[in-house]
């Protein structure tokens, strides 16, 4: 089938539909102003992949009979609630083989090693970020580093390149480089099929220039390259072919107007990659603005 019949059947098939649910979690209606810690169920979003996360934080559960990958263990005070969504989606807690992560701060990855401790799985991570969550705090580099909370290191941490498939049974995930918002972040794209119908998802990593006071990411003497690396991984982000955009923070894809029982909008978006990149994009210009231009 054509991509843009292919496309079209989606959007046409694109309701969205809680499956499954955590019997611990409320019934609840999750918004862009939802705590990082709100429970919701988990929902069944396209073929082998699942929300479940909270309310404010993403996890992805992508599942395959030979062993289930996660993206994301956002905070320790959230793991029960993931581990019961994991559950409801009919899977095992030990069967989830692999947790990879968008990046190092504690709200992506503080509860990863409880996680680990509890299903056994191996954890994989790239660069800077991989080294982060072995130290359990946050490194020099990090935009964030004077304002970062710490968290429980995991170790080890398997290295990653970014392009090369991780395979995890049935489940061929890429990582993408997207530093910027920290010197590690990476980003994840998968397909998944329901019969010959397939999508494209990306799990597109923050990219926001976010840091402490002394920060300056035009600052070229302290931190060099860092700037151009940020704008290339803005640009690969829009390059990607993108059916279906997750995003850490649900608010940065809108998710919540796109899933679950209020969706008012089509959850799929050939052109959400690049829309994401495009303000990704401003925000970046109106930070180096603000820090008086680049170089």
């Amino acid at each position: 089938m054509a991509r843009s019949k292919l496309i079209a059947a989606a959007l046409a098939c694109a309701a969205p539909l809680i499956l499954s649910a955590s019997p611990t979690a409320p019934v609840k209606a999750c918004t862009d102003d939802s705590e990082w810690t709100d429970p919701t169920r988990a929902f069944h979003i396209f073929g082998n992949t699942w929300f479940v996360g909270t309310c404010g934080l993403s996890a992805i559960l992508i599942k395959s009979p030979q062993g289930h990958v996660l993206i994301d263990g956002p905070m320790e005070e959230n793991v029960l609630a993931i581990e019961a969504n994991i559950q409801a989606t009919g899977a095992r807690l030990r069967d989830v083989k692999a947790i990879v992560f968008s990046h190092a701060h504690f709200d992506h990855t503080g509860g990863i090693a409880r996680l680990k401790r509890d299903t056994g799985a191996r954890v994989y991570g790239r660069g800077a970020d991989a080294a982060t969550l072995e130290a359990g705090h946050t490194l020099p580099g990090d935009p964030q580093i004077k304002v970062s909370h710490g968290f429980a290191p995991v170790r080890p941490v398997v290295r990653i390149t970014p392009g090369k498939p991780l395979r995890i049974g049935a489940t061929f995930i890429t990582p993408i480089a997207t530093s910027g918002h920290t010197p590690g972040s990476t980003s994840w794209t998968w397909r998944s099929c329901e019969g010959r119908r397939c999508m494209q998802f990306v799990y597109a990593d923050s990219l926001t220039a976010v840091s402490d006071d002394d920060y300056r990411f035009t600052d070229e003497r302290a931190h060099p390259g860092y700037l151009a690396a940020f704008r290339a991984s803005i640009a690969r982000v829009g390059a990607l072919r993108c059916d279906l955009l997750l995003t850490p923070h649900p608010s940065a894809s809108r998710m919540w107007q796109r899933f679950g029982s209020t969706a008012s909008a089509a959850a799929v978006d050939p052109q959400a990659c690049m829309a994401l990149a495009e303000r990704a994009s401003v925000g970046l210009d109106a930070r180096t603005a603000r820090e008086g231009g680049e170089p």
